[in-house]
């Protein structure tokens, strides 16, 4: 006999409950935010984070690509525009690349990939590929750590200032721009997962899937700390 569902409140909760494994856990992320990093563990952040934001827009367009619902699909596409740019706004993707020269790096030298490390292009790489494969809505479920993001931005709008005042105070724009579209973004998946996701195997396979979105965020600092330290 097959498990009762949950409620969409008792879903919900259980979708939130997730954030204890956020990254912004990882100590990897509380000595970036704690301000114990060293310049080169923040440029080597930087550096590696960017090949997540310029496949953001790829993955959301594997999304719209499986997409049969145009309501969904009218609203979801603002994803992309809000990274690559639309009429005067340059997009995250600049502002990443500001934030990156505003912590010493060269443009040239983050965009050639040149600092990726393996484990940060295999993780990146497994969560675009199962935005390829997977159905639309499982794909939109993934993306629900847009619940969890703009606590970890707040953190460093609050802190980065004060820890790192090398850090020329325009390069932060990145995280201060992300506060309303994320939970824009996360209200859109949660809306999509909550009506998709209706029986209890389907709302426990949406636990699963967040939890390897949350796998690939985590392995991603994992590399770093390998590579670069923690404090």
């Amino acid at each position: 006999m097959s498990a009762v569902p949950w409620s969409r409140p008792e879903f919900e909760s259980q979708l939130r409950a997730k954030d204890r494994g956020y990254h912004i856990h990882h100590p990897f992320n509380v000595m970036l935010n704690s301000g114990r990093a060293r310049p080169e563990q923040i440029r080597g952040w930087v550096a590696n984070r960017f090949y997540y934001q310029v496949n953001i827009p790829l993955k959301d367009a594997a999304i719209l690509a499986n997409c049969d619902d145009r309501s969904v699909r009218r609203h979801w596409v603002q994803r992309i525009l809000d990274h690559d740019g639309c009429g005067d706004d340059p997009g995250g993707i600049e502002s990443w690349l500001r934030l990156a020269e505003a912590v010493g790096l060269e443009r040239s030298r983050v965009e050639s990939l040149t600092d990726l490390l393996p484990g940060v292009r295999f993780a990146v790489d497994a969560y675009v590929n199962f935005a390829r494969r997977a159905p639309w809505h499982e794909a939109a479920c993934a993306a629900l750590t847009e619940l969890f993001a703009p606590q970890i931005h707040r953190q460093r709008l609050a802190g980065w200032p004060e820890h790192y005042r090398w850090i020329d105070r325009a390069g932060l724009h990145y995280f201060q721009s992300r506060l309303s579209p994320a939970n824009r973004d996360a209200e859109l998946a949660l809306a999509a997962t909550l009506e998709r996701f209706r029986t209890r195997a389907e709302q426990e396979r949406a636990l699963e899937i967040l939890q390897f979105k949350l796998d690939v965020l985590w392995q991603m600092n994992d590399a770093m700390a390998l590579k670069y330290g923690v404090q």
